[in-house]
């Protein structure tokens, strides 16, 4: 059985700008191996961010095709997309994207309420993984009343617990501050070594860049191994 959980071929993404096309990726290949910590750093306007969604199912290649656990995840139709994205991909993004009128027990347990898990095994999950990441005390708090940091482990404890098969982070420290940057930084190699769920981290950060299994460098929409 291979060990490749996300896969990228040939990815050509084309935007309508006016009368012309501006082509942002140009023939991207990547393979995601699980349990890989990999990071893709590269200059605003590479292309970077575009990939990720492409592997995450955001938005469909122009040509070219992704790959879930063997699956071709980008011909699947809009609801068989869905599934899959929901039971084997989670996000972080830089800014959170918590639901401000739920606290952060009930935003962690979402994802398992949507595909109708029981309230009592997501309730019990999603306060296992808040604990994990150190807001055990936190559970019953809205996001105005965390700090960026905390704001940022409730995002990951919800993109981990479904038990992804792969996390796709984008810039998930590009909004905090140095030192809250470098707790979520460990927290994120630490959790991907215990959990043994791969990651794909689109960063600007070097520091974080250097934690990562393998960098790629994204350059005028290629992709190279550093």
């Amino acid at each position: 059985m291979s060990d490749v959980v996300l896969a990228g071929k040939d990815l050509v993404m084309r935007f309508d700008e006016g009368p012309q096309k501006l082509e942002v990726l140009h023939g991207v290949s990547l393979e995601i191996h699980r349990g890989e910590f990999v990071a893709i750093v590269g200059s605003s306007g590479s292309g970077k961010t575009t990939l990720l969604h492409l592997l995450g199912g955001l938005d469909q290649p122009s040509s070219g095709e992704v790959f879930l656990l063997g699956k071709p995840f980008s011909k699947c139709n809009d609801v068989e997309r869905g599934t899959l994205r929901n039971r084997h991909i989670g996000f972080v993004y830089q800014f959170h994207h918590l639901l401000p009128e739920f606290t952060a027990l009930e935003n962690v347990c979402m994802p398992l309420l949507l595909r109708n898990e029981s309230i009592d095994s997501a309730v019990a999950a999603a306060t296992a993984l808040l604990d994990r990441v150190g807001l055990k005390a936190r559970l019953e708090h809205k996001p105005s009343e965390l700090s960026g940091g905390e704001r940022q482990r409730v995002a990951m404890a919800r993109a981990l617990v479904t038990k992804p098969s792969v996390v796709l982070a984008d810039e998930p420290t590009g909004n905090l501050d140095h030192e809250t940057s470098s707790s979520i930084q460990s927290l994120l190699r630490e959790l991907n070594a215990d959990l043994g769920i791969s990651f794909v981290t689109v960063t600007h950060d070097i520091t974080l860049a250097s934690r990562a299994q393998r960098i790629l460098k994204m350059e005028s929409g290629k992709l190279a191994e550093l």
